[in-house]
């Protein structure tokens, strides 16, 4: 595999994650392409970008030279050739299913070079499995950002049985040029972070379904005991109670029961209180912020 400069990435997903890697990527220097089927929703993920570069502006933290680069720098397609062809590094932010992934990155390895090299944004799936049915494990690697992209400091590097030493390096350098602190990681179900996060998720989701106290005693806990920046039943809502729930299914299946999901959990996702996005998760998220939901606390 060559080793030429990253100049040209593909980001396929236009959801809070895909949106995040994008700005994250177009922000460092690197032309960024992304990508749906439907462009309405690319116009949009990128005028939240611009949202969002607005409000590093009014504090001081951005010059409005550099929003305009950035911008600049984000190319809306809804063409998969388009998007792909010439790109060094292909992420991709799609939805927790491997068939979908494995789908996906089947036409970009038909699109790409032999040079390119793929990404997957997964927080739970084999990256082993998805090179292996792209038919090319040598080039596919776990890039696994975590959310609030811009914001979080962290990238998860998993290589998979197949990913050879090369991509390796190149995300390593990846991580470099995005300003990312890296942590690499054998292809295990749930790798490092989505395991132990997951973990401390389902036993504050347990604890308020059995009263020990409410949601927002629970994540103060987490918040102010242990310095998590955001409690856990919090962190649920911003990542998404489906994917979560996903998640745990996966690392049921994979590892034991300590991952079966908690009722509370499936009962919300069937209600379509998924969180943040949805309006309506742990908390009701407002303009003016998260509150914590009523329903959930118990009457003595």
């Amino acid at each position: 595999m060559s080793s030429s400069p990253l100049r040209q990435v593909a980001v396929l997903g236009t959801g809070t994650m895909g949106q995040g890697i994008a700005q994250v990527c177009a922000s460092h220097g690197l032309v960024t392409h992304v990508f749906d089927i439907d462009l309405a929703r690319v116009e949009k993920a990128i005028a939240n970008v611009g949202t969002s570069l607005g409000k590093l502006v009014a504090k001081g933290k951005l010059t409005e030279d550099a929003k305009a680069a950035t911008l600049a720098r984000l190319v809306a397609c809804s063409d998969l050739d388009r998007a792909c062809r010439g790109a060094d590094l292909v992420i991709e932010a799609a939805p927790e299913s491997m068939d979908l992934k494995v789908e996906l990155f089947t036409k970009v390895a038909r699109i790409t070079s032999q040079e390119a090299w793929f990404g997957s944004n997964t927080s739970s799936l084999s990256i082993t499995e998805l090179g292996s049915r792209i038919g090319a494990p040598e080039r596919t690697i776990g890039l696994h950002f975590f959310n609030p992209p811009p914001v979080m400091e962290l990238l998860e590097i998993v290589r998979g049985m197949g990913t050879s030493e090369a991509t390796l390096e190149r995300a390593l350098d990846f991580a470099k040029v995005i300003g990312k602190t890296p942590i690499v990681v054998r292809d295990t179900p749930g790798f490092a972070t989505s395991r132990l996060g997951v973990a401390i998720g389902a036993e504050a989701m347990r604890m308020l379904e059995s009263g020990v106290a409410s949601v927002q005693d629970i994540d103060r806990a987490m918040e102010l005991g242990y310095r998590h920046p955001m409690g856990p039943l919090k962190l649920t809502d911003l990542v998404g109670l489906d994917v979560r729930l996903a998640i745990l299914e996966h690392l049921h299946r994979e590892v034991g029961e300590q991952f079966r999901p908690p009722s509370i959990l499936r009962q919300m996702v069937r209600a379509g209180r998924l969180g943040k996005k949805s309006g309506r998760g742990f908390y009701r998220w407002t303009e003016e912020g998260p509150i914590a939901d009523e329903v959930f606390v118990k009457k003595q």
